[in-house]
């Protein structure tokens, strides 16, 4: 084995670690700053030219990752979300019917608007909401965390994984979500049923509080205006529009909305998810063709991978170790070569894998988070609690329901 070779196997391995980990000793470098190391180390090498690494960067999943991150930016400053949110819970006549709305407001968005930017504006209004009503916050933001990866699994555009998957793969829109919508919906019940049952007792008290958020900050035109034209993008995926023109088209008419400043947008797209993206496909370009060669690939055929029920546990747990993006990356290769069938198992396992900790994946880290600095934390056992029974029985109805699924 050559010293390249030896370098490229020791930067793929410390990145992709280093990405597991979301940090580096003795550094102060993030998950985007370890994956743009990791790129730039892999181009000093050798181990890509500057135009193989160029060439390696999905611009469509990025420009659609992009465009969907500024659509939830404008939904969420012009209100929609927090209307949303209040007009559940104005309806909820109890906790547990309460707790069934924010599950199902947080699945359905998180479908179609990427789950961890949805996390980013309901975990915040959940506890305003839990806070008015003088509630138990806990199974609410669990509720959140855990609807956000289920829901997330049913289209191309709830999650970046999923973008990744659908660009690869070349599935149309409504395929994906015909396929993975019903395996979404059973996750999200398994949510709200595990998070009802462990939360029973908290559950059973009666709101003390009435549900309010202040008066409201944006006209009800600018919500109306915002939510059509994402109904609108969503019916152009559905049409067959290529997703990543149909997300920059709408992202692009709400700038123009002259009641948000476009600063405002800017503020809330998360530029260091894009460049650990474009640092991960490099990296993982480098890896694939360094080790991934034709005997390789031959000797992955007999695998396996082509099982569903194999792929599942493959890719959950491979999610579980590395994360799921760079997980979708580094099995790739692999995919490839199968029926496109195995993609949707790929996202299906990738997606659903997440609920299985808190760690599992950057949705429950960004609760969680927000959980902690408004001095409600939640513990690891918390979500395994939930998650684990949750990520178990979902997986193995997915990969039931796809071991017998076949693309038109």
């Amino acid at each position: 084995m050559s010293i390249r070779t030896l370098l490229v196997a020791a930067i793929f391995l410390a990145t992709y670690g280093g990405v597991a980990f979301g940090r580096v000793p003795f550094t102060r470098l993030d998950r985007a700053g370890i994956a743009l190391v990791g790129a730039a180390a892999m181009i000093v090498c050798g181990g890509l030219s500057i135009d193989e690494a160029l060439k390696s960067i999905d611009l469509g999943a990025l420009a659609l990752l992009f465009g969907m991150m500024a659509i939830v930016a404008e939904l969420e400053l012009a209100g929609f979300f927090r209307a949303a949110s209040l007009f559940a819970a104005r309806r909820a006549h109890s906790q547990w019917t309460l707790l069934a709305g924010v599950i199902a407001v947080t699945g359905v968005f998180s479908a179609f608007l990427v789950n961890d930017a949805v996390c980013l504006v309901m975990a915040p209004i959940v506890l305003r909401l839990t806070q008015t009503l003088k509630l138990d916050p806990k199974p609410y933001l669990l509720g959140v965390a855990l609807a956000s990866n289920a829901g997330g699994t049913a289209t191309i555009t709830g999650n970046p994984q999923n973008m990744i998957i659908g660009a690869v793969s070349q599935i149309g829109y409504g395929a994906f979500a015909a396929a993975l919508t019903p395996i979404a919906a059973f996750a999200l019940l398994l949510v709200f049923g595990f998070v009802a049952l462990v939360f029973r007792g908290a559950l059973r008290a009666r709101p003390t509080g009435e549900a309010s958020f202040g008066p409201a900050r944006a006209h009800r035109g600018l919500t109306l205006r915002a939510a059509l034209v994402t109904l609108g993008v969503v019916v152009a995926f559905f049409f067959g529009v290529p997703a990543p023109q149909a997300a920059l088209a709408g992202a692009a008419l709400l700038l123009m909305n002259p009641g948000v400043k476009p600063h405002k947008v800017y503020r809330r797209i998360d530029g260091g998810l894009l460049l650990m993206f474009a640092g991960l496909f490099i990296v993982a370009a480098a890896g694939e063709k360094a080790f991934v060669t034709p005997e390789v690939l031959a000797r992955a055929q007999g695998w396996g991978l082509g099982a569903a029920w194999t792929m599942t546990a493959v890719a959950a747990a491979l999610s579980n170790l590395i994360s799921n993006v760079p997980a979708v990356l580094a099995l790739k290769p692999f995919v490839a070569q199968l029926p496109r069938e195995s993609w949707l198992v790929v996202a299906m396992a990738s997606t659903l894998a997440g609920n299985l900790t808190i760690l599992g994946s950057a949705a429950n880290l960004i609760v969680a988070e927000i959980a902690r600095r408004s001095g409600e934390p939640l513990s690891f056992r918390d979500f395994l609690v939930v998650g684990f029974p949750a990520t178990v029985l979902s997986l193995a109805f997915g990969a039931w329901l796809l071991s017998a699924h076949a693309l038109p």
